[in-house]
């Protein structure tokens, strides 16, 4: 039964199947992030277009998104107005290594929407991850994280951490150079395990919690 399923799968999406064939000879595991690669089928689909809630892969095939882009396309794909400021913005130059008003602008909507004072900007949830790390450290004065068990918050190294048989912690498998062992930074358990939880926060060495 799963070997016709998958050859069905294979053959809606031949194309797909091609080019991923084709990118594994250009990038590890055959994709820009090694999660993508992470799909039901034995390779992902590739995106042709997208546009609203909808996108169509390269056999044709449309899906409705419910991931819409781990929120960075919240509001759906190639909205007008978004498209429109883009252009706008690349015929005026779209990288300076330097600040200009707008990002102050931001800042002040920020402030305004939430009612915290000050905001830093980062390019990826690992380097949010990284930032809220150090400075629940450095405010807390407590040297631990603490994680869910196979939760993903992007390649800092504190996350990499799981639990193996009988509820030991231990390096996530595939962890590769890890600079130390992540049960020395980290700690991890169960999500919903309520009482593992406060077991945890009792001993009062965790700096944050990462969910």
């Amino acid at each position: 039964m799963l070997f016709s399923v998958m050859k069905k799968f294979l053959l809606e999406h031949s194309k797909s199947h091609d080019l991923y064939q084709r990118a594994r000879q250009s990038m590890p595991g055959g994709m820009p992030m090694l999660w993508m690669v992470r799909w039901a089928g034995t390779f992902p689909v590739f995106v042709k277009e997208a546009n609203g809630v909808y996108f169509t892969d390269m056999d044709g095939h449309s899906y409705i998104d419910f991931y819409l882009g781990d929120t960075s396309a919240l509001t759906g794909h190639s909205p007008k107005a978004t498209l429109e400021t883009i252009k706008a913005q690349v015929g005026k130059g779209i990288t300076f290594m330097l600040p200009t008003e707008d990002v102050i602008w931001v800042g002040e909507e920020l402030q305004r929407r939430f009612g915290l004072p000050y905001w830093q900007f980062t390019l990826t949830a690992t380097d949010a991850n990284r930032f809220a790390i150090r400075m629940t450290r450095h405010i807390t004065n407590r040297p631990k994280i603490l994680v869910f068990n196979y939760c993903y918050h992007g390649t800092v190294d504190e996350i990499f951490i799981a639990l193996h048989e009988e509820g030991i912690p231990g390096p996530r498998h595939g962890n590769l150079g890890p600079p130390i062992n992540p049960v020395e930074t980290t700690k991890v358990i169960e999500f919903n395990d309520i009482p593992a939880l406060e077991t945890t926060l009792s001993t009062r060495d965790v700096a944050g919690v990462l969910a």
